[in-house]
């Protein structure tokens, strides 16, 4: 009898101390599973990241040293309806992608391609932008280059880990050469040290009114590309209400001025 009753305090006591440790999990899982909208709301901001050297997405002043951009008004607009403080980090291009994953930041608006890689590892608000690949030559080049595949046995820079440098590298007998930032790869490309660079449409066109390189745009190239915000996935709410804070602002006109600000043309929705 007394070994029988120290088997059933022992199994209480067990019992008992399981419970109190599932109870204080219990938080930690919920606050692991709560939607971003709720946790940035909480906190009063809303992290960006972006790489803070793309001009005319996302660049410093060089007159006031603060981000400005396409890219930056787009983020402002975002966590303003959101009620939020935008907070932005800047990253260079190789690890923005990792530091979303390991939560260093909420969102990325960058001009990140939508892909179906992406899509697999981040989820993606609808498209806020509608571009295309385009070559930038210098200006003294004589070549002709029509497609990627003009380039063969040439020498193209993109960015590392861009839509860009997947494009380049699926053409065989292109040598690729991957950059952290733009202004590297165009001083290269200037310099000609590489035969043409990848890049979006709408960069191209801010380059030719403000570098001083010699360059010139080449052939728009492949497919058009939408970019989207990327965020880590399992955030339904905050999905919801940043799709709609970008469809409200297609349909009011709000991302059409922004984009003919940045880029003298409407690219808030696909060329037709």
């Amino acid at each position: 009898m007394g070994k029988h009753s120290n088997t059933v305090a022992r199994r209480t006591l067990l019992g008992l101390a399981l419970a109190a440790s599932l109870s204080a999990l219990a938080p930690l899982h919920a606050a692991a599973a709560a939607d971003l909208l709720a946790e940035a709301k909480a906190r009063g901001s809303l992290r960006i990241a972006m790489e803070g050297t793309y001009p005319p997405f996302n660049f410093k002043d060089p007159k006031t040293g603060q981000l400005t951009g396409y890219d930056v008004d787009v983020a402002r607009l975002v966590a303003g309806k959101l009620g939020l403080r935008p907070e932005f980090v800047s990253t260079e291009w190789a690890a923005i992608l990792a530091g979303l994953a390991a939560g260093k930041y909420d969102v990325i608006v960058s001009q990140v391609g939508i892909t179906p890689k992406r899509e697999q590892a981040f989820d993606f608000s609808r498209p806020y932008t509608y571009s295309f690949p385009q070559l930038i030559v210098r200006k003294n080049d004589r070549a002709s280059y029509a497609s990627l595949a003009d380039l063969k046995g040439r020498t193209v820079g993109v960015g590392q880990g861009s839509v860009f440098e997947q494009q380049v590298k699926a053409v065989p007998g292109i040598t690729v050469k991957s950059y952290p930032a733009a202004p590297e790869n165009l001083q290269d490309l200037a310099f000609g040290r590489i035969d043409a660079a990848l890049n979006d449409s709408l960069m191209v066109a801010y380059l030719l009114k403000n570098s001083p390189l010699p360059i010139k745009a080449g052939a728009r190239v492949g497919a058009p590309e939408r970019m989207g915000i990327p965020f880590r996935k399992g955030s339904p709410q905050f999905k919801a209400a940043v799709d709609k804070i970008l469809l409200d602002a297609t349909n009011d006109g709000t991302l059409k001025a922004l984009s003919m600000k940045w880029f003298g043309v409407d690219a808030s929705r696909p060329a037709k």
